[in-house]
């Protein structure tokens, strides 16, 4: 059995795209609560006063991104 055989199977094709999808995923959603967390960071400096709100607001929408990113690890889970 050839190597072009192997990789023209759908089921090794199709197992292979949804991993890579799920980690296309998982780095996204980590780039995304890095950013929130350095963006938070800097809103605290600059205004202390304001620090209870602003955490309040990255935990809700850092909640939100890993609410999306296992919603799409899922649905790469179901394409296998």
């Amino acid at each position: 059995m050839s190597l072009l055989s192997v990789l023209m199977d759908a089921s090794v094709l199709g197992a292979g795209l949804a991993t890579l999808s799920a980690a296309i995923v998982v780095v996204g959603a980590a780039f995304g609560i890095s950013k929130i967390g350095a963006s938070a960071l800097d809103a605290i400096s600059r205004q202390p006063q304001a620090a209870n709100d602003i955490r309040m607001s990255m935990i809700v929408v850092a909640a939100l991104i890993e609410g999306a990113a296992l919603f799409a690890i899922v649905v790469c889970l179901l394409a296998l």
